[in-house]
């Protein structure tokens, strides 16, 4: 975003002065502001359930998204990742309640996810994956602290920051792709399996997609749940009658549990491992740390604006209560599921959904929060849901991503060539990385063949000096004998 978004100094919020006398108010109002803010406590519990149903697809595909081997071969027990994903979306969600006190939930970023998954556990294990997690939201929540955020959120042009969310969509909806056996992968990308499309489970997929879309196409809220709970109806039904077996379904079959309950399964808590990195080398880390920043920071930096006008809580200049409060807890949510083992946490769009029914204050969030705690408790019935179920949401959510192409000015060549590369090589080359350093070099190389050095900044020019070396860093260690 342009604008610099600046916390008010005061306001009848922070100073307790609002426009109702403070006598006769309960303590949850006084504490949340609810009359202030021309909410009720029933609007909100409205909207927090709204906005966990909007998201709760989360419990389902981050799983997904972390279930591939690491450098060592080990994959992530599902029970553990359905575990640290509800608990991590549960702490961070209720601190954004209670601290940040605004209408936003955050989880598991799949943008992050698709980050730790694609580019990350190639060349290290699962907890020192967590402990770059770890490590970024430290980062984020230093950024916050000094102040140092407006000054990346100025150097980073805004047209790039849409490519690298577009980008980002792209790759999730390829992951999901894949994942459901609708394209092959390596070697040349095909429709299916040599190309054509065969077996129950692709069809599943197919059916789960159009139904999301269908739903959301008539603004029914939850769409991506209600279409992954048919699907996966679908998917046992399927199952059943034809006898497929887990081999067809990816390795696990959609059955059943004997228990729809079961007890937490806290594996993961605490997995976390930094350094080691010697393999890798330090070059790499520092950019596996700077996309990993990239993905959960400005994201979360445009959501929080977009939902918290659309609450009607900034104003036209961008500047909102507890705006910087509400930025700390998003960067402590990186850490937070780091620590827990589910990947870095995020604010979820989907918040407006809530917003949409009411919510305007943080006990909305505390509701989402408190929905989340309960799923700890229901992971028997998440893993019911096939692969190619949960890949469907994949495909809708980078359709979702795909909105931000509406922002950028593509009859403008210096704009269109860098966010075309970045949205195009991130699918294309399967990184992240790849994408973003491509456009940040297209965009200064252009600029500078325009004649215009200084338009984009020393921070980026520096950028595209660390993207240069990542990109030749094999010729390097050649040059200096590096093995």
């Amino acid at each position: 975003m342009t604008q610099q978004a600046v916390e008010p100094t005061t306001s009848p919020e922070d100073t307790g002065t609002g426009s109702r006398p403070s006598a006769g108010r309960s303590w949850l109002d006084r504490y949340f502001h609810i009359g202030d803010r021309g909410s009720t406590v029933a609007r909100e519990v409205r909207g927090g359930v709204t906005t966990f149903m909007a998201m709760a697809y989360i419990l389902l595909l981050n799983p997904l998204l972390l279930s591939g081997p690491d450098a060592d071969g080990h994959r992530l027990a599902q029970s553990g990742l359905i575990t640290a994903t509800a608990l991590a979306a549960a702490v961070s969600t209720l601190l954004m309640g209670l601290v940040g006190k605004v209408p936003l939930a955050l989880a598991a970023g799949l943008s992050v996810s698709a980050v730790l998954t694609t580019q990350v556990i190639g060349d290290m294990t699962w907890p020192q994956a967590m402990g770059m997690c770890v490590i970024y939201g430290t980062m984020i929540v230093l950024l916050v602290v000094t102040g140092l955020r407006e000054v990346i959120m100025n150097a980073i042009p805004l047209a790039l920051k849409h490519g690298i969310t577009i980008g980002i969509g792209m790759f999730i909806a390829l992951i999901g792709l894949v994942n459901a056996g609708f394209v092959g992968k390596g070697g040349p990308v095909t429709l299916g399996d040599h190309g054509r499309l065969t077996g129950w489970p692709v069809l599943v997929f197919a059916v789960t997609l159009l139904l999301i879309f269908m739903l959301q196409a008539r603004e029914i809220p939850g769409a991506i749940l209600i279409g992954i709970v048919t699907g996966t109806v679908l998917a046992v039904v399927v199952n059943a009658v034809a006898d497929l077996g887990p081999a067809a379904w990816g390795g696990r079959a959609p059955e059943l549990p004997s228990n729809a309950v079961s007890r937490p399964d806290f594996g993961l808590f605490g997995q976390v491992e930094f350094g080691g990195w010697g393999e890798i080398g330090g070059m790499t880390v520092a950019v596996i740390v700077f996309t990993l920043v990239l993905a959960g920071f400005f994201d979360a930096m445009a959501t929080v604006i977009g939902v918290g006008t659309e609450a009607g809580l900034a104003d036209e200049r961008g500047r909102m209560p507890g705006l910087s409060r509400a930025l700390f807890v998003d960067g402590a949510g990186g850490a937070i599921g780091g620590v827990s083992g589910a990947s870095g946490q995020t604010v979820f769009i989907e918040s407006a959904t809530g917003v949409g029914e009411g919510a305007r204050t943080g006990l909305s969030s505390v509701v989402t929060g408190l929905f989340f705690a309960a799923g700890l408790f229901f992971t028997p019935l998440a893993q019911i849901v096939p692969g190619q179920v949960a890949a469907a949401a994949l495909v809708v959510i980078g359709a979702m991503m795909m909105q931000n192409a509406r922002h950028v000015d593509w009859a403008d060549r210096s704009v269109a060539v860098p966010v075309f590369l970045t949205v195009t090589l991130m699918p294309f080359t399967y990184s992240i990385t790849a994408g973003v350093g491509a456009g940040v070099i297209a965009y200064t190389a252009i600029k500078a063949a325009q004649g215009r050095f200084r338009e984009p900044g020393a921070f980026m020019w520096v950028l595209t000096g660390v993207f240069l070396v990542y990109f030749a860093l094999n010729p390097i260690e050649h040059w200096l004998g590096v093995t």
